[in-house]
This record gives C-alpha cells, structure tokens and sequence, in this order.
C-alpha cells in the first residue's frame, strides 16, 4: 500500500525529529529476514534506546538532506532498515550482535556528524564500551586515591586498638 503526500510528510517529519536527536545512523540490508527476527531486532532496539525504522530511501534521504548525515544519503539503496540513536554505541551494538546471528542481515554503512562510517568502523563502535561503562570506570578511577587515603588513616587506629589487645591478652598470661 502506498502512502499519499501527507502521510510522506508525516514520514520525513517524523524520521527527521529523531535525526535532529540523533548521533549515530546505521543502514544495514535486512534482505531474507524474516518478520519474526525483524520484530525482535525491533523490540531490542527499543529497549536500548535505538529508533529503527523500515522506510523508502527516497524519504529517508529526504530526512537526512541538509543534516549532518547527508554523507549517508549515497549509500541509501536496496531495502535497508534505519537505526538512529542519541547513543552512538547502543545503535552500532543492537544492530551488530543482530548481524552476528542472522548471517543475511548486512550494516552497510553508518554516519556520525559529517563523518561517514564503514560496516568496519561500526563493528569498531560496537565493541567500545557504552557511555555508562565509561562512565563508571572514569568514577572507580577517581574514587581510588580518596577510597586508598581512608584506608590509610583507618589503619593507625587499627593498628593501636590491635596493639591494646595484645597487650591485654600477654597480661592475662
């Protein structure tokens, strides 16, 4: 069924709102997929954050003209399926542990602002830690001299408290 004029703008408005928030595209070739694995791709996309979407190349070309992911636009043949996401890890690691599964399903490229990304480079960014990761090791890594320096005061109260109880148990001998 094809859409009339309206709703193709409704499309391009839509996909263009989630472009503008956006910081990774990835385009992979999902022909031989089936509805069943697509529905799960989908339903893991959602619950990582990722907007995948099926749509013409026309109008997702339409979308992502005059954006920062124009370089995408020459790669947008043949049936492909539209992730974008605001974390550009998230979007480049659903789609590539999908491709891991389903040998048929094939990134095809990706964008991050103005700068294009090979099905390598995704493959790259999909093995990089997520942003919390990051996150959590940069805290562990700044905690780790307060976290050495406490241990360091604790340990001359201990030391003495220890030193008390010896003392105490040699006069109970």
């Amino acid at each position: 069924m094809s859409l009339n004029l309206e709703e193709k703008k409704a499309v391009v408005a839509e996909v263009s709102a989630e472009v503008s928030k956006a910081q990774a595209i990835v385009v992979a070739e999902y022909r031989g997929i089936g509805v069943q694995k697509l529905t799960q791709l989908r339903a893991k996309a959602r619950s990582s954050g990722v907007y995948l979407r099926v749509l013409k190349n026309t109008l997702a070309r339409r979308a992502v003209a005059d954006t920062p992911f124009g370089v995408l636009a020459e790669e947008m043949s043949g049936p492909l399926a539209y992730a974008m996401s605001s974390d550009p890890v998230a979007c480049a690691k659903v789609l590539s542990d999908f491709a891991k599964e389903n040998s048929q399903f094939i990134i095809r490229a990706g964008a991050m602002a103005n700068f294009a990304m090979t099905a390598k480079d995704i493959d790259s960014l999909a093995n990089m830690p997520s942003r919390e990761e990051l996150l959590a090791r940069l805290l562990g890594t700044m905690q780790a001299p307060v976290t050495k320096f406490v241990r360091t005061l604790n340990e001359v109260p201990t030391k003495f408290v220890r030193g008390l109880a010896a003392v105490r148990d040699q006069k109970a001998a």
